[in-house]
């Protein structure tokens, strides 16, 4: 499961999810959908945004966190 840190850099640079949305042109739905891990896909355009506007790099706004299951597959 992909995880991105984007509620955790809106608080360190004391932003809003109303502020990154209207810097980025997004919807605050899309926007939630993105932080709630409910999209199978993002642009390289929204990445980069997220990036820039966070003052972040794309490794510290995203964490691959491995299945449960997937691990028991790995296991062996």
């Amino acid at each position: 499961m992909i995880n991105f840190n984007i509620e955790q850099f809106l608080k360190k640079k004391k932003k809003s999810k109303y502020w990154l949305c209207q810097n980025m042109n997004i919807t605050n739905r899309n926007l939630n959908r993105i932080i709630n891990g409910e999209t199978t896909s993002i642009s390289f355009r929204y990445l980069e945004e997220l990036c820039e506007l966070l003052d972040c790099s794309l490794s510290e706004l995203i964490n691959i966190e491995k299945d449960a299951q997937l691990k028991h597959l790995f296991q062996y």
